[in-house]
């Protein structure tokens, strides 16, 4: 599919829509809308596509990056970063009639994707054969009888539609790709010089509800222009960002269990605030290439936070021509709606404090983070949140978020004796959109209560929140 803007009927009013699309057997099938469709200049500047090479339809196993070969690398295919983000060259994300939950247990299958497999596992090991190495992918011997074989070779399958020759194709493919890359071993390596990249352009960060590990991207940090020339200045500098975003991708991958009915998937959280659009592409692209060349459905969800206006209306202009299977697996949220959509898969105490949760950097290096209590505070209303049964001396710390903020905030500790005053602990004040979490702490002379209030009452959205707190009682000396 390709949207071409067309010559203006009426200069600076109407503009045509052409579609063109490829059927099976590549025949350019072209048609125009019988009414002028209003399009905005700027959407004049985008060129939205599937792909603009037909024959990508049957197979993407031709990617426009092949680090095995770069000589006899196909010519690359001009994309959006629209296209390179969503990742739509797949084709089971085409072809896939309608939606059904992935399994990986052989009993399930149907019988003709149980003698895909089969045929497949036939074909690898004739293929083989000469090899003095064990195949094996993540630590996983392909060929042996391991069930967590099945799952990786399942993975190959639907990514190529059961088609057994193409997926023994991308198989051979990808483990020349991990051997030549040194896939195995590269959590290992020594990639320090990203080391002020990690936590904020790409890492690994807690699960979601479902035990997925969560990875988050985010770019906006490229917009600085000597960022970017520092990274992806020329192509040498490139080739070392791919290998560490591939080493952040790796140790999620160990993450997996590779287990029928196991966790063997990652979601797939990116922020597209501040992303720079033409200076990314090329990187996206060549991102987007490898990963779908060598990990295929490895991610479980796709969900954009932060999007911009222009990037929601080129989706739902998109959408239309995905299947029910690929479409379920995006989730687009605009810009201020990031915790909101974020807590429906991923709880509060998992999420960043910069999307609406309570995972501070802190607390990445002290195990399992403490678990968070939700709630929603509804427009024009104000909630308080009354922790009881504090002891004298005891010291009670609570952290404490809404997404987006924007209301008014206050906490104070109330004695359960008759006559002692009401000890405001913070003071009411307005809470920024853009702010953090409030982790904050109080020692007691006397027992009461502590009150958190979350006052809403101004505005008539709807916002979601999280607290969490520990009471420590006071230890005689």
């Amino acid at each position: 599919l390709s949207l071409l803007p067309l010559s203006s009927t009426k200069p600076h009013s109407h503009s045509y829509i052409k579609f063109c699309l490829f059927s099976y057997n590549h025949q350019p099938i072209s048609f125009k809308s019988s009414k002028p469709t209003s399009i905005h200049p700027f959407m004049q500047r985008f060129h939205l596509s599937f792909s603009q090479n037909p024959t990508l339809m049957m197979d993407s196993s031709s990617s426009p990056l092949s680090l095995q070969n770069p000589s006899s690398s196909p010519k690359p295919t001009k994309k959006t970063l629209l296209s390179s983000l969503i990742g739509t060259n797949t084709p089971s994300s085409l072809r896939t009639p309608s939606f059904e939950e992935d399994n990986y247990f052989v009993t399930l299958l149907k019988s003709s994707e149980k003698k895909a497999l089969q045929d497949l596992k036939k074909l690898l090991l004739e293929a083989t054969t000469t090899s003095s190495n064990e195949v094996s992918m993540w630590g996983v011997p392909l060929l042996g009888g391991d069930d967590r074989a099945d799952v990786i070779l399942l993975k190959f399958l639907r990514a190529r539609d059961f088609r057994v020759n193409e997926s023994l194709n991308m198989i051979l493919k990808c483990l020349s790709w991990r051997k030549e890359f040194s896939a195995d071993t590269i959590v290992e390596e020594d990639l320090s010089q990203f080391k002020e990249l990690e936590g904020v352009i790409a890492y690994m960060q807690g699960y979601d509800k479902e035990g997925h590990p969560v990875c988050y991207n985010a770019y906006g940090l490229f917009r600085d222009k000597d960022m970017y020339e520092r990274f992806f200045g020329d192509e040498e500098k490139l080739k070392k960002f791919l290998r560490w975003r591939v080493q952040v991708l790796e140790r999620g991958i160990r993450l997996l269990h590779f287990k029928p009915g196991g966790v063997n998937s990652l979601i797939q959280v990116t922020d597209l605030k501040d992303m720079p659009k033409r200076e990314l592409r090329v990187a996206s692209n060549h991102i987007m290439s490898l990963f779908q060349d060598n990990y295929p459905e490895m991610v479980a969800r796709k969900i954009f936070i932060n999007v911009p206006w222009y990037f929601s209306m080129l989706y739902s202009m998109f959408s239309p021509f995905l299947t029910q299977r690929t479409k379920s697996k995006f989730v687009i949220s605009k810009e201020g709606n990031a915790a909101e959509t974020l807590y429906k898969f991923i709880r509060p105490e998992d999420i960043p404090v910069q999307y609406g949760g309570l995972s501070f950097p802190s607390d990445l290096q002290n195990g399992p983070p403490k678990p968070a209590s939700e709630f929603t505070v509804k427009g024009g209303e104000k909630v308080n949140i009354q922790i009881e049964g504090i002891e004298g001396g005891a010291t009670i710390t609570w952290d404490i978020v809404v997404g987006g903020w924007d209301l008014e905030y206050s906490a104070e500790f109330v004695p359960n004796a008759e006559g002692s005053y009401t000890i405001a602990v913070e003071k009411p004040r307005k809470i920024g959109s853009s702010e953090e979490a409030i982790h904050n702490s109080f020692t007691s002379k006397e027992s009461g209560k502590m009150i958190l209030s979350v006052d809403n009452t101004a505005s008539r959205k709807k916002k979601v929140a999280a607290y969490r707190y520990v009471v420590r009682k006071c230890t005689a000396t």
